[in-house]
């Protein structure tokens, strides 16, 4: 711990506190500390992880994820598929009322899923496959299919970015491209717009209207019963702040605790530190597939031999093995999947000699490598550390490029030669449950100039992705991703160097959180 930040625990919790933090204490009220402030609110115009948090209080979905990663209806009542799969009729539950006292009605849901589609992988993939897409009366819609589509449940019930979130028909008209300006969902809670406070505060309250489904919460699914009355989410980008205000009760629970202060908070009895997603993120070193030396396949698959998922891991986590995974194939560990299809070419013994002499016949000659590395960014700048020393003593020409995390957004998006300003690779993280299948990949995705940056042009990968929507239950999907993983080794588009999982700390008086997501139902603070 450095001294800014151990002097910032010494000092007197007043001092620390926003002012939000200044009201009377509320067994009702939960005080939440984000990972950052929402400033995208529509949850449709951003990929940020925090609008879909900010979101999940606001809205709610027509199907959900429950903890075994399986669709399950949520304000869908049911559905009936007829014509060989090619059309699926949806109710809706009874008695479903939006925050401004209006019915949710099919056409609202009609008017969601068109607006989210145009901006989603999974949706678009979705809404290419129907014919059309009807409301049949105020509870019932229906999708006429070109083709049967097993995974439109999941498609409807994804949890990840981008979630389609349901909401009235008159805000489901903006353009995808435009920001909705009213937060009007029928979830659990109501955003409070008059008490919200950029980059500092923002509020939602207990919608008493809210019917919830029967049943016991389960991730995304099931009843989401809120016993809070209010939730308020309070900005605090100093990790040492937001560790003094969980510890003197000030706040409730802090999102992504930092990890150099989990010794100190798990000494604290009235906190408790734990995992705050089973899924993780996963690491990746991404390749520019456009330019040389990485538009060459053989030089790609070269370095699979030298990557070492562990001393990528300790570098972000340290030591402490239940907070990493090593092992780690295309799909995220613990999701269905997951699998060990060619998986030794990781997992295999270390040779760097053999990988040098690899890069060496594969063509390699000198060119010069740039990575851009987002130095604010500690688990970024880990990775990146570990891959330059790889790079370096497997005889890459490489120029690390140490630049802000905004300046490394603006940069990889440039397909310039590095000689223009362009680049070669860069490590990041994705959501676990991005990679947990082909619909929510972008990182492994082959379509060329229109794939995810680094833009890889994988034919056969695209083919295995489109038998993989078309497959008809579990089992014919998980052969399938087996053929993707052992493809992906071929052409690599990434590579995965691990599954890392951030903590979160609450309150011990905080019960019922749902692993996965801050996910506030189920809560209670007693």
């Amino acid at each position: 711990m450095n001294a800014t930040r151990r002097a910032a625990l010494a000092l007197p919790a007043a001092l620390l506190a926003a002012p939000a933090l200044a009201q009377p204490a509320n067994a009702r009220t939960l005080r939440f500390v984000p990972q950052s402030d929402v400033t995208v609110l529509d949850p449709l115009w951003s990929t940020a992880f925090v609008s879909r948090n900010h979101a999940y209080l606001v809205y709610d979905t027509l199907y959900g994820m429950d903890a075994e990663y399986r669709a399950q209806p949520q304000m869908a009542e049911g559905h009936v598929v007829e014509d060989g799969g090619r059309s699926w009729t949806i109710t809706l539950r009874p008695n479903l009322r939006f925050h401004d006292g209006e019915p949710v009605r099919a056409a609202d849901c009609v008017g969601s899923i068109r607006r989210w589609g145009a901006r989603d992988a999974f949706g678009q993939a979705l809404l290419a496959a129907t014919d059309e897409l009807s409301a049949l009366d105020d509870r019932r819609l229906r999708f006429r299919l070109k083709a049967p589509f097993p995974l439109l449940p999941e498609a409807l019930g994804k949890p990840t970015v981008t979630v389609p979130f349901i909401m009235p028909e008159r805000l489901a008209r903006v353009d995808a491209a435009t920001q909705v300006s009213e937060m009007v969902g029928s979830g659990p809670f109501r955003f409070v717009a008059g008490e919200r406070v950029a980059g500092a505060r923002t509020v939602y309250a207990r919608n008493e209207a809210y019917v919830p489904r029967e049943g016991a919460p389960s991730f995304t699914a099931g009843g989401k019963v809120a016993h809070l009355d209010r939730v308020e989410w309070v900005v605090m980008p100093d990790a040492a702040t937001a560790a003094a205000a969980l510890q003197n009760g000030e706040v409730d629970w802090w999102e992504q605790a930092s990890t150099d202060l989990l010794p100190l908070l798990r000494r604290n009895r009235n906190v408790e530190v734990t995992r705050n997603d089973p899924a993780g993120w996963m690491g990746i070193l991404r390749f520019n597939h456009l330019q040389p030396p990485f538009d060459n396949p053989a030089i790609r698959r070269a370095f699979l031999g030298a990557v070492n998922q562990a001393d990528h891991m300790q570098a972000v986590a340290g030591a402490d093995r239940a907070m990493w995974n090593d092992g780690v194939g295309i799909f995220t560990p613990g999701t269905p999947l997951a699998n060990d299809e060619g998986l030794s070419v990781l997992t295999g013994p270390r040779d760097l000699a053999a990988a040098r002499r690899a890069l060496q016949e594969a063509g390699y000659r000198g060119e010069r490598v740039v990575m851009l590395v987002a130095t604010d960014l500690p688990i970024v700048r880990g990775l990146s550390e570990v891959g330059a020393d790889m790079m370096r003593r497997l005889g890459v020409n490489l120029e690390v490029q140490s630049l802000d995390w905004g300046t490394v957004l603006a940069r990889r998006v440039s397909r310039e030669p590095v000689e223009r300003g362009g680049w070669s690779c860069f490590y990041t993280f994705t959501g676990g449950l991005d990679l947990a299948s082909p619909a929510g990949a972008s990182t492994l995705r082959g379509n060329g100039p229109n794939a995810w940056i680094g833009w890889p042009n994988a034919p056969e990968l695209e083919r295995l992705r489109d038998a993989w929507f078309a497959a008809d239950g579990l089992a014919a999907q998980q052969a399938i991703a087996r053929r993707i993983q052992a493809q992906a080794w071929q052409d690599v588009p990434m590579i995965p160097v691990g599954q890392y999982f951030l903590a979160t700390a609450h309150r011990r008086n905080v019960t019922g959180l749902l692993s996965g997501a801050p996910l506030f139902w189920n809560v209670r603070k007693g």
